[in-house]
């Protein structure tokens, strides 16, 4: 008997709350592996976040009781043949090896979480997991390779050993073990997941956006050319953030002793 689908190609969800926008993996009868369509969806989903200016953190899930088994292989032969990206030019890269999100993003992960799914989540600035994850990067086994930043943010995040033992090996861990090696932030009960990460992703919208971005935006040029690079724009950033509306606001409500009310601007 054959099983019927919603939607044998998935789907990417999107819901915003107020400055948030919260973006759903949507195949739950395939452990939302990933379709080919559904990596574009995201890749959409991700550059609408970073080009709305309404918007200010974004939190990626996964419906149903897994994040994601990875990617869809079959449908994904021709693709990984052609050696090239996994999504299209021009749009936001989910995994953030080309186009970055200026925004912060939490990602929110449960269940079996595998290949791509950890590599979106390394690629996200804050994860929680549920206790109940499982996580494996089992490329080899399939007779390919990670190309979605795992090979470098497994050293990056936990340190030569502990990012060929689990690279190598291509084992399963828990949530536990990626809290050891620096994957994930934090681990809450099953379930309760993306409403901690909803609430990391509130705490992130009431602060300055443009100090936000800058923020993330420093960080990354510290991980990707170093300490001199990084070092080199701090004055210039810093002097355009002190002329926003934001710094001013920021002073004001110092001085009367209230909370910020920040405008992005």
């Amino acid at each position: 008997m054959s099983q019927t689908f919603r939607n044998p190609n998935g789907r990417i969800t999107t819901e915003i709350r107020d400055h948030t926008m919260l973006i759903g993996i949507d195949r739950t009868e395939k452990y939302n592996g990933f379709t080919p369509a559904m990596y574009d969806a995201l890749a959409d989903a991700y550059t609408a976040l970073d080009e709305d200016n309404k918007l200010r953190v974004g939190v990626l899930f996964g419906h149903g009781p897994h994040f994601t088994a990875g990617l869809d292989l079959p449908k994904w032969q021709q693709r990984i043949k052609e050696g090239g990206p996994l999504g299209r030019g021009g749009h936001v890269d989910p995994t953030s090896l080309g186009r970055k999100c200026r925004k912060p993003i939490v990602a929110a992960v449960q269940g079996i979480t595998y290949t791509i799914g950890i590599e979106l989540m390394l690629a996200a600035d804050i994860v929680v997991a549920a206790d109940d994850c499982r996580f494996s990067q089992l490329e080899p086994k399939r007779g390919i390779m990670a190309t979605g930043g795992a090979t470098f943010r497994f050293i990056e995040r936990g340190g030569w050993g502990n990012g060929m033992y689990h690279l190598l090996i291509a084992d399963e861990w828990n949530a536990q073990e990626a809290y050891r090696i620096g994957h994930v932030q934090e681990i809450v009960a099953a379930g309760t997941q993306l409403d901690r990460a909803v609430e990391l992703a509130n705490k992130i919208s009431k602060l300055a956006p443009l100090a936000i971005q800058a923020t993330k935006r420093s960080a990354r040029i510290y991980a990707e050319d170093g300490e001199a690079a990084c070092r080199a724009e701090f004055g210039e950033t810093q002097a355009v953030l002190g002329r926003s509306e934001d710094a001013a606001e920021g002073v004001r409500s110092f001085v009367e002793r209230r909370d910020p009310e920040f405008k992005g601007k």
